[in-house]
């Protein structure tokens, strides 16, 4: 076990923590998706669609299950992702920080380098599980859906979104590092070092994944619609302008209550889940 590479182990405890949250919150990303992706089909005036009713509409029509839509590419998308995004934060860590913690805007850099990486290498599933959710496609495995958007649409349509994707998830995650290691810096050291130490941290965690959620919101929105329809969308800006013709300023913020949600509660148990793992197999995270 001690030959076990450390960033290895960071890997494995980061998968591990992404598999436990992606199940639990499936439902809160699917319902995120459907908001976003709403036809202006309602006529004006017609009542706003919120997240209850877009969550009782899936399980009337697609029964509960319905819900969990998009959780295998979720899986495959999380699990190597999460795991690639805990372990380069390890390694890069280790290589510049080894005597010292990183100040805020290193930790804004750290957190947003690692998210990058994980993004890029990740892009396709998530274009694939974007559209699973958005219940407009009937693929029917992940690997078939890989398949027929490539014959169909070509392999650039797997990485519909990219610039959007990165635009969402390096600030989401530079802004989250340098919030939680800012936040647990200011806590007494009793309280870091006592039993309430995992509390703690995920309380650490929930602030700084709705202040994160909500400034990178906007960027999450144009992602939805370049990856569910990528043909109607050249570049980012025509989706940008598309949101703001149907939606106004509001249409940026379609979704925010479940995303904020789902990405809070699951960046705070990642964080808190690999943070107990690496301090059991006697790493510093």
């Amino acid at each position: 076990d001690e030959i076990a590479h450390p960033a290895l182990k960071a890997f494995m405890c980061g998968s591990l923590s992404g598999t436990c949250s992606t199940l639990l919150f499936q439902p809160l990303d699917l319902v995120k998706t459907r908001l976003q992706t709403l036809q202006n089909s309602l006529s004006p005036g017609s009542p706003k669609v919120g997240m209850l009713s877009v969550f009782i509409t899936v399980v009337r029509t697609e029964k509960l299950f319905g819900l969990w839509k998009g959780v295998s590419p979720s899986f495959m998308r999380c699990i190597p992702g999460v795991g690639i995004y805990f372990s380069t934060f390890y390694s890069l860590k280790q290589h510049f920080f080894e005597d010292r913690a990183p100040n805020a805007g290193e930790a804004v850099l750290l957190g947003a380098g690692a998210r990058c990486v994980a993004g890029v290498a990740m892009l396709p599933v998530t274009v694939i599980k974007t559209r699973f959710e958005s219940g407009r496609y009937n693929y029917v495995s992940v690997f078939g859906a890989l398949r027929s958007v490539c014959q169909t649409e070509g392999p650039r349509a797997l990485y519909s979104g990219l610039t959007a994707t990165l635009l969402r998830d390096a600030p989401f995650s530079g802004i989250y590092v340098m919030f939680y290691s800012q936040a647990k810096r200011v806590l007494p050291h009793e309280i870091s070092s006592s039993g309430l130490a995992p509390v703690v941290n995920f309380g650490c965690g929930v602030l700084a994944g709705i202040l994160a959620s909500f400034v990178t919101q906007p960027a999450d929105v144009v992602k939805t619609h370049m990856q569910v329809s990528p043909a109607l969308y050249r570049r980012t800006s025509d989706a940008i302008r598309f949101v703001y013709s149907e939606h106004g300023l509001g249409g940026f913020f379609r979704g925010a209550v479940p995303r904020s949600l789902r990405r809070t509660l699951m960046a705070a148990m990642a964080w808190t889940v690999y943070e107990q793992l690496m301090a059991r197999m006697g790493l510093k995270s």
